[in-house]
């Protein structure tokens, strides 16, 4: 708080140390305030006379309210107060410290961008609006908490959103009632659309060139002031197989890697299964020698083949919560040293059998590679594995068929969650499992349902096509 003296008037400076710059306050508001070449004014002009005049910042605005006021305050601005006037002078000054831009920890590529979101809600806007120089970029601001007050943005890009998703993306955040707004997974939490399923309908993202895609497929943006994780709906179930990076290589191999993903997928939730089931119940499935090798590599073993799977399930994910956890050098060496060792002592000691520790090894590496929902998986992998050790593959199918009419019954702000795989839309079958040449992605996805088609000029289109 500083006092300034302005004719015959006493000015208020007002503003909290440690969120606003107080250097750019002393060179834009004290310093132009103490000059000596004033003149008196009535009340009614002098509020303008000083915003005109004698003010230096970008942002200046005036409030007769109080509570705008301390909005102002608590945001980092500066209010001043003039004696006498019932009215004050809102100066943007913000200059708390913020995270520098960084490559994002959980969305790593080798080609690509490497910036990523940091905490701060108008250095995310602004990584955005470097990617798409389009005035039709909007952001639409408010403020969400009854104590925390903490403003979100919504982005999406006028004339090729989806208009519907928008509406129904601001009748959700409307109804929107709690007291703190800590991170974007409290606004998750009350606009996605199932929540008690294993299966995300909200997308979240930490680096701007992707965020930047799903807004040019006419897709909604939500970024939360304090989070580096800003939220795109609608998400879709292909999307956990899709990176960033599939779109900066060479189609064919992206393709590849995107079909591995998917068996890395099924193999990750299907493979303890279909070895219990296979070891108890269809012997007969599986070559002699091999039955040889795991029959041998079983006796002694006192537990069963379901016991022996939850056991090592469970002990992996104990190892990478720790992992996770705990700071990252150490967290390393606890996850490679502590999967080596416990996996080693564990055969050793005649708790496990060898070919157990390989599935287990197989399922925690394929794991990784579907990370979206990755925390979905290890509740899947037990529903599989109970069915299996009950009535062997026919549980593992009749399961199955419960997740697709689960997942063929998800919506997310209405659309279809196994689109374009179900229903079939064709057209966007070029992005999906596979991936085209991006000359032949010229239209945008159909079950977003854009209002413009085209990605490209069509002209651009055409010589493409010649060459």
């Amino acid at each position: 708080m500083r006092r300034v003296k302005f004719n015959n008037r006493i000015l208020l400076v007002t503003y909290f140390d440690g969120l606003a710059d107080t250097q750019n306050i002393s060179k834009e508001v004290i310093q132009p305030l103490m000059m000596d070449d004033k003149k008196t004014n009535p009340d009614n002009y002098i509020i303008e006379e000083i915003k005109e005049k004698y003010l230096y910042s970008a942002e200046i605005g005036d409030s007769k309210y109080i509570e705008n006021c301390i909005d102002s305050l608590v945001s980092g601005d500066t209010v001043v107060f003039v004696e006498g006037v019932s009215e004050a002078i809102l100066v943007g000054s913000k200059g708390f410290e913020v995270r520098k831009i960084d490559t994002p920890d959980t969305e790593t590529t080798i080609r690509g961008s490497k910036e990523g979101f940091n905490e701060s809600l108008r250095t995310n806007i602004t990584l955005i609006r470097r990617r798409i120089k389009n005035p039709n970029l909007v952001f639409e601001s408010m403020k969400l908490g009854k104590q925390t007050n903490t403003e979100i943005c919504i982005a999406y890009i006028n004339g090729i959103v989806n208009e519907d998703i928008l509406k129904t993306v601001k009748r959700r955040i409307k109804k929107v009632d709690v007291d703190a707004i800590l991170e974007s997974g409290y606004i998750e939490d009350f606009i996605q659309d199932s929540t008690f399923s294993l299966f995300p309908t909200v997308g979240n993202n930490e680096k701007p060139d992707i965020v930047a895609s799903k807004l040019l497929e006419g897709r909604v943006a939500i970024i939360t002031d304090g989070t580096p994780f800003v939220l795109t709906v609608p998400y879709l179930f292909i999307e956990s197989l899709q990176t960033s990076e599939d779109y900066y290589s060479r189609s064919i191999l992206s393709m590849i890697i995107r079909i591995l993903r998917f068996s890395a997928l099924l193999i990750s939730i299907l493979l303890p299964a279909l070895y219990v089931a296979g070891v108890n119940f269809h012997k007969d499935f599986i070559p002699f020698e091999l039955l040889l090798s795991i029959s041998a590599s079983r006796e002694g073993i006192p537990f069963s083949p379901l016991t022996e799977s939850i056991l090592m399930l469970t002990a992996f994910e104990f190892l990478k919560e720790a992992g996770v956890r705990m700071p990252r050098p150490s967290g390393q060496a606890v996850s490679i040293v502590g999967a080596l060792i416990l996996g080693e002592a564990a055969v050793n000691a005649g708790f496990v059998s060898n070919p157990m520790i390989i599935v287990v090894a197989l399922t925690a590496i394929t794991s990784f590679l579907a990370l979206p929902i990755s925390a979905a998986l290890p509740i899947m992998r037990l529903v599989f594995l109970l069915s299996a050790n009950v009535v062997g593959f026919l549980g593992i199918l009749f399961i199955l068929l419960l997740f697709l009419i689960h997942l063929c019954s998800l919506r997310s702000f209405g659309v279809p969650y196994l689109t374009p795989i179900s229903p079939l839309i064709t057209k966007d079958l070029k992005d999906s499992f596979i991936k085209a040449p991006m000359w032949m992605m010229f239209t945008r996805p159909k079950s977003i349902i854009s209002n413009q088609d085209k990605y490209y000029r069509m002209k651009i289109n055409h010589i493409k096509k010649e060459d």
